[in-house]
C-alpha cells in the first residue's frame, strides 16, 4: 500500500521551538511506511536547513525542501502538496504539537465517513474557544455547525480532492489568504467530518502576518466569487457574506493597528469605502452586532473621525460575570451566574428605553446624531442574547461546554435607562463532561462567554463576596475521586480534579483561610474540602519570616475539627503565640508565608500573614513580595529598633520626600 498521510511542516528560524512539532509528526503510532514527512524551510538563516537534511538523511520518510525567504507559510504549503504522496495530507505549523495518534485517529474517520476534509480537535493555550469542537459529526454543515470558528490549516485533506479543484493557498494574502483556502475546502467538499472527541493537535503562537489592504481585498473579492458559485443567493449566502463583512473588513477597523496609524488609514479606509459599495449593501447590516453596525454607517457617511474614536473606545469594553451560587447536587457542582456586558466606564452597559424597545448608547465621544435609530436598536439582539459557559484544562488547553439554562433580564434603571443581565445555571457532572467521559485530573478554569446586546466578550468567573464554598466531593466514575472547587488569586473560580494529597487539596483552597486571635495567640483556621475516613495524615503549618535578616521559621501542629454542612468538610485550627518584638518560636513583626508540611512533603499555601502592632491579618500570597525592601532599607536588629522609636516613620518619610521632591 502506498502512502496514507503526507504531513507538511513549515519552518523559517524556528531555533528549537520547531522541535516538538516534528518529532509529534515523525513519531506518529501509524506505521513509518504509511506517514511521510516533509519539511520545508522557508529561507531560515539560523542554521535550520542543515538540521533538517541531516534529519532527513536519517529516515526514508523524511524530505528535507528549501526555498528562499518569502516572510509567509503559504508558498512552502505549495511546494510541499506538490510533492505529497499521501492520500491525505496534513498541514502543520512550526510552533504546532500533533498527539501521537492523531494521524491514526482522523485517517481512520476520513475513511469511515468518506469525507474530503476531516477536522480533528484542535486546541490552543489562549483564546475564544472553538464552537465547532461541540460535538462529532460525519455530515457537518458549514454555518449550522459553526465551521467559520475553525478556518486554520491544520486540517486533513484529501490530496485528490484539492488537486481536482486546484486549491492552494495564495502567497501575497496574509493570514485572510489561508482563511480563503479552508473556507473554499469547506464549499467544494462534499463531506466535511468533524472528529471532536479526541485531541489531534495543539496549535502554537501563530507568527504575524502583514496584511496588504490591496491583496487582501483582491483575495476576499475571490472568496466571494466562490461563495456565489457555490451557494448562491439567499440567507445562507447573506450569512457567509456577513462573517467576512464582520471579520475581513469592518472590524479592522476597531483595532489599535488602524487607530494609531494615521498614515496607512486614510488609504485602507478608502478601501474599505470601495468594498463595502461593491459587495456588502446595506441589508448585511442586520447581521451585525450594534458596534460594527456604527462602524458600517459612519463609513457610508465617509466619516473616518467617528471611527478612530469608536476605536479608542472600544478598546475598554468586557463581560461582568458574577457568580451567585454554588452548591452541590450530589456530585454535579451547580453554578448560578449573572452576565452583563461592561462598559467604556467599567461598569454594566446601559441602553436607551424608547417604549417597547432598546437602544444601544454609544460613547461620549461619539455624535450619536449621526446614527439612525435602526443603526442602535438592539432589541432583537437582546431577545436573542446568550452565554456560553466552559471549562478549560490549564495544563493541556482542552475545552468543554457545559449545558445550562439561563434567561434574559432587562433591568430598568428610571425611566430612560436600562441594563440586560443573563441569569444562568450552569451544571458541572466530572464524570461526563468530557463528551459523556470524565474529566481529565488536573485544574479546570471557568470562562463566560455572552452573545447580544451591543457586542460579545468572554471572561474568567469571579468568586462571589461573602465566604467561600470549600466543600469537596467524590465522584462516583470510573473510580472514586475528589473534586474541589477551588479559587485563583485573581479570584477566578476553578476546579480541581483529583488532587494528588491530602495536603494538595488543602492547599488549593487554602486562599479562603482566617485567623482570630486571643490571649497573645493567633488561631490559623484552614478549609479542608475533604476528610478521609482516616483523618488524614499528621499535618504541621509552617510561617516563613520574609525579611532580609536571619530567616525564622514558625510551625504548629495542624487540628482537625468538624466543617461546616454543606460548606466545608472539616478545618484545621493551629495554634501560634504573637509577640510585638521579635522573639524565637513567636510571630514577629513583618510578614510570614504559609506552608503546610506532611512526612511526605511541604506545600505553599495561598495566603500570608502580616504581623503590626501584635496585630495577624491575612493577605492572600500573590500580594507579598518576599524580596521587597523594607521601609527603612536593611532589616538589622538596629533598624527593627529605630522603627518603634517614637516619630522615627515620620522623619524618614519627610528625608524621602525631601530626596525625590525635585525630580521630574
Amino acid at each position: 500500500m502506498g502512502v496514507k498521510v503526507s504531513v507538511i511542516v513549515n519552518v523559517h528560524n524556528p531555533g528549537d521551538t520547531a522541535d516538538a512539532a516534528i518529532r509529534s509528526a515523525m513519531e506518529q503510532t501509524m506505521p513509518a511506511g504509511d506517514v511521510e514527512v516533509l519539511l520545508v524551510d522557508d529561507g531560515s538563516t539560523d542554521g535550520t536547513a542543515e538540521r533538517l537534511d541531516a534529519i532527513a538523511a536519517a529516515r526514508p520518510h523524511v524530505r528535507a525542501f528549501h526555498l528562499p525567504c518569502t516572510g509567509s507559510p503559504a508558498r512552502g504549503r505549495n511546494v510541499g502538496l506538490a510533492d505529497a504522496r499521501g492520500d491525505y495530507v496534513f498541514f502543520l505549523d512550526q510552533g504546532d504539537r500533533l498527539e501521537r495518534d492523531a494521524l491514526a485517529r482522523m485517517y481512520e474517520r476520513a475513511v469511515e465517513t468518506d469525507a474530503d476534509v476531516l477536522i480533528g480537535r484542535l486546541v490552543r493555550a489562549s483564546g475564544p474557544p472553538m464552537v465547532a469542537f461541540a460535538r462529532s459529526t460525519a455530515r457537518a454543515d458549514i454555518l449550522r455547525d459553526r465551521l467559520l470558528s475553525v478556518l486554520g490549516p491544520q486540517q486533513l485533506y484529501r490530496r485528490a480532492y484539492l488537486e481536482e479543484h486546484q486549491l492552494g493557498f495564495s502567497v501575497t494574502g496574509g493570514r485572510l489568504a489561508e482563511q480563503a483556502f479552508v473556507m473554499r475546502a469547506y464549499l467544494h467538499a462534499k463531506v466535511i467530518a468533524v472528529l471532536a472527541e479526541h485531541v489531534c493537535c495543539h496549535l502554537g503562537e501563530r507568527p504575524r502576518l502583514e496584511e496588504e489592504p490591496h491583496a487582501m481585498a483582491q483575495e476576499l473579492r475571490s472568496l466571494l466569487d466562490d461563495i456565489d458559485t457555490y451557494v448562491g443567493e439567499g440567507r445562507q449566502r447573506d450569512r457567509m457574506y456577513a462573517y467576512w463583512y464582520r471579520y475581513a473588513v469592518l472590524r479592522p477597523l476597531l483595532t489599535s493597528r488602524f487607530a494609531d496609524s494615521s498614515v496607512d488609514r486614510g488609504r485602507h479606509f478608502r478601501l474599505v469605502q470601495q468594498l463595502m459599495e461593491e459587495r456588502f449593501p446595506e441589508k448585511l447590516d442586520r447581521h451585525l452586532p450594534v458596534q460594527l453596525r456604527a462602524v458600517a454607517a459612519f463609513v457610508r457617511l465617509g466619516r473616518l473621525d467617528q471611527i478612530v474614536l469608536l476605536a479608542t473606545s472600544a478598546r475598554r469594553g468586557g463581560l461582568i460575570s458574577e457568580l451567585t451560587e454554588v452548591r452541590w447536587d450530589a456530585h454535579v457542582l451547580v453554578l448560578g451566574l449573572t452576565v452583563e456586558v461592561k462598559g467604556v466606564d467599567g461598569g454594566p452597559d446601559r441602553y436607551r428605553v424608547d417604549g417597547p424597545r432598546l437602544h444601544w448608547v454609544p460613547p461620549r465621544s461619539i455624535d450619536a446624531k449621526l446614527l439612525n435609530p435602526s443603526v442602535t436598536n438592539v432589541s432583537d439582539a437582546v431577545e436573542r442574547a446568550r452565554i456560553e459557559v466552559y471549562v478549560r484544562h490549564a495544563a493541556t488547553g482542552v475545552i468543554h461546554f457545559l449545558p445550562l439554562a439561563q434567561r434574559v433580564e432587562v433591568v430598568q434603571e428610571g425611566r430612560r435607562r436600562a441594563r440586560v443581565q443573563i441569569k444562568a445555571e450552569a451544571r458541572v457532572d466530572v464524570s461526563s463532561a468530557a463528551y459523556g467521559e470524565p474529566l481529565l485530573p488536573g485544574q479546570w478554569e471557568l470562562h463566560v462567554r455572552m452573545y447580544g446586546g451591543a457586542n460579545q466578550a468572554r471572561s474568567r468567573v469571579r468568586r462571589p463576596e461573602g465566604p467561600l464554598n470549600c466543600l469537596g466531593v467524590l465522584a462516583q466514575r470510573p473510580r472514586m475521586r475528589l473534586v474541589v472547587p477551588c479559587w485563583s488569586d485573581q479570584g477566578e473560580l476553578g476546579l480541581a480534579v483529583e488532587p494528588r494529597s491530602f495536603a494538595e487539596s488543602i492547599a488549593l483552597v487554602s486562599a479562603a483561610a482566617e485567623v482570630k486571635q486571643l490571649d497573645g495567640h493567633a488561631y490559623v483556621v484552614l478549609p479542608v474540602p475533604y476528610v478521609p475516613p482516616s483523618g488524614g495524615p499528621p499535618l504541621e503549618l509552617v510561617l516563613h519570616s520574609t525579611g532580609h535578616g536571619r530567616e525564622r521559621e514558625v510551625s504548629a501542629p495542624a487540628l482537625a475539627e468538624a466543617g461546616l454542612p454543606g460548606k466545608l468538610a472539616g478545618q484545621l485550627v493551629a495554634k501560634l503565640p504573637v509577640r510585638r518584638w521579635p522573639a524565637a518560636d513567636h510571630l514577629g513583626p513583618g510578614t510570614w508565608l504559609a506552608s503546610l508540611r506532611s512526612a511526605e512533603e511541604e506545600l505553599g499555601l495561598r495566603f500570608a500573614l502580616t504581623v503590626r502592632r501584635g496585630r495577624v491579618e491575612v493577605r492572600p500570597s500573590a500580594a507579598v513580595d518576599p524580596g521587597r525592601p523594607s521601609p527603612l532599607g536593611r532589616d538589622t536588629a538596629l533598624h527593627r529598633l529605630g522603627r518603634r522609636l517614637p516619630g522615627v516613620r515620620h522623619v524618614v518619610r519627610l528625608a524621602r520626600a525631601g530626596r525625590h521632591r525635585y525630580l521630574t
